[in-house]
């Protein structure tokens, strides 16, 4: 029996055992079943179609404190930019022995995040960014607009949603070590997510990332990602939007035919492409394009996911054939504001690294840091050149 509800509900309903939901699958061989955790916190967990795991599913008995409150976020008035402070971050456990993983399955001796073996699992993060309050405040009344108001020692609840993605039960790996079928469950999961975050309220924009590599931080090895879902729209895309006024809405369509087949490709399928970009500012830096205007991953149909995650995945493989050990990137799906400019602003995913050697890394210095003026370490066509020839080498 299938079952839907308001998202925005989802906090409230009791701990119990899963309930498949498939108010945004749109593959119907994927099931979705949602719980909740012991403090309240949704659990959703995505099995693959070729799972071999029970319907039933383990429920959350550990006794857990309250959830933090939500964060604050003020704006900085010489970019206009809004920052949130969350010190509930600074209780986020930082590479824990494997024995003690808080996204494995719980075991007698780990109470970990997740009762249940699974597949893909995905839930609210204990000590999130923004939210766990998703309704907007008062005074945040003007929306957008509002928002984009500049004005001295602005604050407000950060309101919006944090999530964890897991990838695999196993302790370690990333999305690249996965395999397809998986991978293919970990996207509908993505598209599952950013459609129903889209609909919370409050929320401007989504962002599914996976960050991967002590080298840039992570805390946490076992493979997953995550989900933010912001109460603003992001400065990056206000950057995106401020170029597409000034080039015209085409932008995208006319990107992607100037890089197919010239000299930055690295990776073409029927329904996506992948490409050095022409002023890339890392060492290594992958944009990843679909050949249809999307704005998010919600909106893509069950032939480009099956491709992404085939392409994808060779992609990422392809980046850790570079050097004999695995390179730490950055991940970033960047999608379209929930509530404007849709149909100018399409999905792309950029792949970014720090790593300009096999033992050398490219930290940001003055110029980058202090001025947001970048020096590019490698020629474009060069990086798009070895990329090529790592990728040709992955085997399927």
């Amino acid at each position: 029996m299938t079952e839907t509800r308001d998202p925005a509900e989802a906090s409230s309903t009791p701990t119990g055992a899963p309930r498949i939901v498939d108010q945004h699958a749109v593959d119907p061989r994927i099931a979705v079943r949602r719980t909740t955790l012991a403090d309240g916190r949704e659990l959703i967990y995505f099995d693959d179609v070729d799972t071999t795991l029970p319907d039933e599913r383990s429920i959350d008995e550990r006794e857990l404190g309250p959830r933090p409150a939500t964060a604050e976020m003020r704006q900085d008035v010489l970019t206009g930019e809004w920052i949130s402070i969350a010190a509930a971050r600074q209780n986020r456990v930082v590479l824990p022995p494997a024995e003690l993983d808080p996204l494995a399955p719980q075991s007698p001796g780990n109470p970990s995040e997740i009762p249940s073996r699974y597949d893909v699992a995905v839930f609210e993060n204990r000590s999130p960014s923004f939210g766990p309050a998703i309704r907007p405040a008062q005074g945040a009344e003007g929306g957008l607009a509002g928002l984009r108001r500049v004005g001295l020692e602005r604050r407000l609840p950060s309101v919006g949603r944090c999530e964890v993605v897991c990838f695999s039960p196993e302790h370690e790996g990333s999305f690249g070590t996965q395999p397809v079928s998986r991978a293919r469950t970990v996207i509908e999961a993505w598209a599952h997510r950013t459609a129903e975050l889209s609909g919370l309220p409050g929320v401007q924009q989504v962002f599914p990332f996976e960050n991967r590599g002590r080298e840039i931080g992570v805390t946490l090895g076992h493979p997953h990602g995550q989900i933010y879902a912001y109460p603003y729209v992001t400065p990056r895309t206000e950057r995106l939007l401020a170029s597409i006024d000034g080039y015209g809405p085409g932008l995208f369509a006319d990107l992607l035919e100037r890089e197919r087949g010239g000299p930055r490709i690295v990776l073409e399928g029927e329904h996506w492409s992948a490409f050095v970009p022409f002023a890339a500012r890392w060492p290594i830096e992958v944009h990843l394009l679909p050949h249809r205007h999307v704005p998010d991953l919600a909106a893509t149909n069950l032939d480009e996911r099956d491709e992404l995650a085939v392409l994808y995945r060779r992609l990422l493989r392809g980046v850790d054939r570079l050097y004999e050990t695995p390179t730490p990137y950055i991940a970033a799906w960047h999608q379209a504001p929930v509530h404007e400019r849709r149909d100018e602003v399409r999905l792309m995913l950029q792949l970014t690294s720090p790593r300009r050697g096999a033992d050398k890394l490219k930290y940001l210095a003055g110029s980058e840091a202090a001025m947001g003026a970048w020096v590019g370490d490698v020629p474009p066509e060069a990086q798009a050149e070895a990329l090529r020839a790592a990728i040709e080498g992955v085997a399927e």
